[in-house]
């Protein structure tokens, strides 16, 4: 048995500035207050319980645990049936007005339940006990560290130590019991709570009418919507970025050192974001992740990172806390992402085809983004033929990757285009000439003939799915015989179980330890790949299996593992959600690529 709860027993609550992860026992494992990137008071999920949890859950023995979201919101319901009755705790977070909260309803449904309330916060991942007192009012407690304090209000007395609170409480059917948990700087007032019957009916009409405007209408837009509202749930309102995940830490290996810091936006997610919000019509949401675009790449283009902040901030250091015993004793444990300082050079291509899309969408004119492009273009004019860390961000020597090559062509054509297309001043000509150079260039020698398929690097005679973007991005369409060549060349080295792996190479060469699961992004472009080659049931079927892998509420990580059966990677995974949601698109669509809305329509042979 595993010592920690499975990812996929894990779901997700959120306010649009942070977000926790609820386990199946009726446990908070993991809260991080005020925002995605502030350190965590509940940190259980990479330690243990004396690391920060809070628990609400029957007391004594559970015969059946089930849960959901209430459909088309991010209202979690947990249903616990016991040998006296059955009750149903509610978890959700208001949306913010200021301060964060977090509500928990008990509701009995059935008979009567003996239960129990365990809270136990520890500030900074775990490494600051909090010092607690009741509260004036003698229905609460306040717990505070440092800067943070946390009020935990409910409607009877708890009984508390210097460290922790607790209570032991019986519910009837019919009867309700909240318990409000609210943030605030410690030097502040104690901020007011909300009611929390009202905060449920505002918080459910909110997601309601939110996901009810979703424009997809395809089959299986039940897993689309989900996937969406995880989307929004992973975006910092303020903003309008996008977090990669909500965790830190959560292992590509069990007991491994593959535990990266998430919870940060990723350049290389941009376009197949605004393209997956755009799906649901979503246009409030595709000009606000522009913005936050924009505002971050503003600076010179050598500096381009591949990640910044929720709020932009180019510095992520990166820190390893050894106090945390790690998610199945995964170490270490990391805090902000030295990833930051690689170069990638198909973030450049990630950029201008994001501006590309935008401008596709209707989004009207910024008047810094094209003079932002533009520099950004004249810079990789230059640098196009340098090595770089590659998309899966390897930490020892650079390289020539194939699929860097084929962005740098996506930049230059996407430039070309906004010429073309929208009127903006620039040297059409030169892009176009600088273009067909690129795709010369990696056509001869990131294409292996007796292979007969693309290869990661230049020279190499590795497969990558990262070469399934080819198609997607219009550098070759799906049915050039390169193409069909490197699609099945991928299939034989890299798909196993119906998944797709990133890379075949020994992680070791790459700086890096063994990698253990399928990439689950990978896994739906090799879906958009056989649906834009027409052969829509093999692709059907592989979506299905995907979507299998959901947990019990419709959340996928970044990768699966087909033999342990469990996800990897922190939770949820912002690019696999967006990965279904465009496959979906595609499926859905006349197979054309018109569908996915990203290739151009005469790319290149």
């Amino acid at each position: 048995m595993p010592d920690s709860p499975a990812i996929e027993d894990y779901a997700l609550i959120g306010d649009l500035h942070t977000a926790a992860l609820v386990a199946r026992t009726g446990s908070i494992d993991w809260l991080c207050l005020p925002r995605f990137d502030s350190g965590a008071c509940f940190a259980a999920l990479l330690g243990g319980e004396e690391q920060g949890h809070w628990l609400v859950a029957p007391a004594g023995r559970t015969k059946c645990v089930s849960r959901r979201y209430r459909p088309g919101t991010l209202i979690l319901e947990t249903e616990f049936e016991t040998d006296g009755g059955a009750v149903t705790l509610i978890d959700f977070m208001p949306r913010r007005e200021s301060s964060p909260h977090i509500i928990r309803t008990v509701v009995g449904r059935r008979g009567a339940v003996q239960m129990m309330m365990t809270f136990l916060p520890r500030f900074d991942y775990g490494s600051a006990a909090a010092w607690i007192k009741p509260l004036e009012s003698g229905h609460g407690v306040r717990a505070a560290a440092g800067p943070d304090a946390i009020y935990l209000r409910t409607e009877f007395a708890l009984k508390q130590d210097n460290q922790s609170a607790s209570a032991a409480f019986e519910i009837h059917a019919g009867q309700e019991v909240s318990f409000t948990l609210t943030w605030a700087e410690s030097h502040e007032e104690e901020p007011a709570a909300p009611d929390a019957g009202r905060a449920l009916r505002e918080t459910d009409a909110w997601w309601s009418e939110w996901s009810g405007r979703c424009e997809y209408r395809g089959k299986w837009s039940e897993a689309v919507v989900r996937s969406l509202i995880t989307l929004k749930a992973l975006t910092f309102a303020p903003t309008g970025g996008v977090v990669s995940a909500a965790t830190t830490s959560l292992p590509e290996h069990f007991g491994g050192s593959l535990n990266w810091d998430y919870r940060y936006c990723w350049l290389r997610d941009a376009t197949f974001t605004l393209m997956a919000l755009d799906a649901g019509g979503y246009a409030e949401e595709v000009a606000a992740f522009r913005g936050w675009l924009l505002n971050a790449i503003a600076g010179e283009p050598d500096n381009l990172q591949i990640m910044f902040g929720i709020t932009g901030r180019r510095r992520l250091p990166e820190l390893e806390l050894p106090w945390l015993a790690g998610y199945e004793k995964s170490t270490p444990v990391r805090v902000g992402n030295d990833a930051y300082r690689q170069r990638q050079l198909d973030v450049y291509g990630e950029v201008a085809d994001a501006m590309y899309q935008a401008r596709r969408m209707g989004l009207g004119e910024n008047a810094d983004m094209w003079k932002a492009e533009r520099t950004a273009i004249d810079w990789l004019e230059k640098h196009w033929t340098e090595p770089d860390n590659g998309i899966w961000e390897m930490r020892d020597k650079r390289r020539q990757f194939t699929h860097s090559k084929v962005m740098a062509w996506v930049a230059m054509d996407r430039a070309m285009r906004m010429v073309q297309e929208f009127g903006q001043s620039g040297e059409e000509s030169r892009w176009r000439a600088l273009r067909d150079v690129i795709h010369a260039d990696v056509c001869k020698h990131g294409f292996d003939e007796k292979l007969n398929s693309f290869v990661q690097c230049y020279g190499s005679e590795d497969a990558d799915a990262s070469l399934l973007m080819m198609p997607l991005v219009g550098f070759v369409p799906a049915d050039d015989p390169r193409m069909i060549g490197t699609i099945e060349f991928i299939k034989k080295q890299l798909m196993r179980d119906g998944l797709v792996w990133r890379y075949a190479t020994d992680d070791a060469s790459f700086g890096l330890p063994a990698k253990d699961g399928a990439f689950l992004i990978c896994c739906f472009w090799m879906v958009d790949n056989l649906a834009l080659l027409g052969r829509r049931e093999e692709a059907e079927q592989m979506f299905e299996r995907l979507l299998a892998l959901r947990n019990d509420v419709g959340l996928l990580s970044e990768e699966y593992n087909p033999k342990s059966a469990r996800l990897l990677g922190n939770f949820p995974q912002a690019i696999s959600h967006v990965g279904l949601v465009h496959s979906a698109r595609i499926l859905y669509g006349d197979s054309s690529g018109q569908a996915a809305g990203r290739a151009p329509r005469d790319p290149q042979g």
